[in-house]
C-alpha cells in the first residue's frame, strides 16, 4: 500500500506539472490583455507612475516579458514558494484573499454533501428492494427532476417562491441588514438563515444522480447469486440487504462520494453567485470577468490539485470497504 500511495503521489505531481504548464499557457494566451488594462487603471491613481513604468512592472512581476516557457518556470518557482502574487481584483496577496472566502464554501459542500449522502443512498436502496412499485417510481421521478433541473432555474425558483412570494429569506448576501446589532449567537443565527436556501439548491440537484447510481448498482448486487444463496439459508432480507448486499454497493459509491470531495473546497460558482455568497467560487467568478490573472490561476491550480488528491482518496477506500480488494 505504501510503495502504491508513493507511485501514485509521484505520478500525481507529474500529472500536476503539466497542469499547470497549459494553465499558465492558456493565460499567457488570452486574446484581451488584462495585464495593459491593470497598467492604465494604476497610472491614473492620483501620484501613480506612468503606464509605461507600471506596463514593464507588472510584466516583469509574473514572468510576462519572457518566453512562455522560461516565464512557465520561473512563475513555478515563485508558486512553490508560496508567493501567488497579489490579486488584482481583491488589491491583496492572493493566498490572504483564499483564507477569507474558503471557509463559508467549505461550510456550504460539507453540510450540502453530508445531507445528500443521507438522503440519497437511503433512497436509492428503497427504490431497488422495492422495484417497480409506487415508491420506485415516486423516487424515480425526483431524482430525474434533480437531475434534469439546470442550477440557475432552481435557485431562481427558489428565489422567486421563498424571497419575493413569501418574504423569508433575503434575496442575495450571507447577512442582513441588522448583522452588526446582533450577538454572537445571533450572527450565526442570521448566517444559517442565509445559507438555507444555496444549501438546498446544491442538495437537490446534485442528489438524483447518487441517487439513481445506489439504485442500479443496489439491484446488481441484489440479482447476484450469492445473495440468493443467504436468503436460501435463511437470512432475514434486513440482514441481506444491509449486510450483505450494501456492502458491495459501496465499492462504486466511493468513486461517486470520493469525486464530490473537491467540492468541500472548490466552491458551488453558480450557486454562490446566484445567491452573492462570498465564497471562493463566487470570487474566483469576479477575478475571471475582471482579468484578475494571479488569482484565477490559483484557483485553477488549487481545483487541480484537489481533483488528483480525490482519485487518490478514492483508490485507497476501495481496499477500506471491500476486503477483496487489494492493492500492491
Amino acid at each position: 500500500m505504501r510503495k502504491y500511495i508513493a507511485k501514485r503521489l509521484m505520478l500525481s505531481v507529474v500529472i500536476l506539472f503539466f497542469v499547470c504548464f497549459i494553465i499558465y499557457t492558456l493565460m499567457r494566451c488570452l486574446p484581451a490583455s488584462y495585464v495593459e488594462t491593470m497598467a492604465m487603471e494604476l497610472s491614473q491613481k492620483p501620484g501613480a507612475k506612468s503606464y509605461q513604468e507600471w506596463l514593464e512592472q507588472l510584466n516583469a512581476q509574473y514572468h510576462l516579458d519572457v518566453g512562455i516557457i522560461p516565464g512557465y518556470f520561473m512563475q513555478l518557482g515563485e508558486m512553490l514558494r508560496g508567493n501567488f502574487g497579489d490579486s488584482w481584483k481583491f488589491t491583496i496577496p492572493v493566498v490572504e484573499q483564499f483564507q477569507k472566502c474558503i471557509g463559508v464554501s467549505f461550510i456550504m459542500g460539507a453540510i450540502s454533501l453530508v445531507l445528500e449522502v443521507i438522503i440519497a443512498i437511503p433512497l436509492g436502496i428503497i427504490a431497488a428492494t422495492k422495484q417497480y412499485s409506487k415508491t420506485d417510481y415516486t423516487i424515480t421521478v425526483f431524482a430525474l427532476a434533480g437531475i434534469s433541473l439546470p442550477t440557475f432555474f432552481f435557485a431562481t425558483l427558489l428565489k422567486l417562491v421563498f424571497s419575493v412570494k413569501l418574504g423569508w429569506f433575503d434575496l442575495v448576501g450571507l447577512v442582513g441588514r441588522n448583522y452588526n446589532t446582533l450577538d454572537e449567537m445571533g450572527r450565526f443565527l442570521d448566517k444559517a438563515h442565509h445559507l438555507i436556501l444555496p444549501i438546498t439548491t446544491l442538495v437537490v440537484i446534485s442528489i438524483g444522480s447518487l441517487m439513481r447510481y445506489t439504485r442500479t448498482n443496489m439491484l446488481e448486487v441484489l440479482n447476484s447469486d450469492y445473495i440468493r444463496t443467504a436468503r436460501a439459508k435463511g437470512l432475514s432480507e434486513r440482514k441481506v440487504i444491509y449486510h450483505h448486499a450494501f456492502r458491495n454497493t459501496l465499492i462504486p459509491l466511493v468513486t461517486i462520494v470520493g469525486n464530490s470531495l473537491p467540492g468541500l473546497f472548490s466552491g458551488a460558482l453558480i450557486t454562490e453567485t446566484l445567491f452573492a455568497i462570498p465564497g471562493i467560487g463566487y470570487n474566483s467568478y469576479q477575478s475571471m470577468i475582471a482579468g484578475d490573472i494571479p488569482f484565477s490561476m490559483f484557483y485553477m491550480t488549487f481545483l487541480a490539485i484537489l481533483t488528483l488528491a480525490s482519485n487518490l482518496l478514492a483508490d485507497i477506500l476501495y481496499a477500506v470497504v471491500d476486503p477483496r480488494v487489494r492493492i500492491s
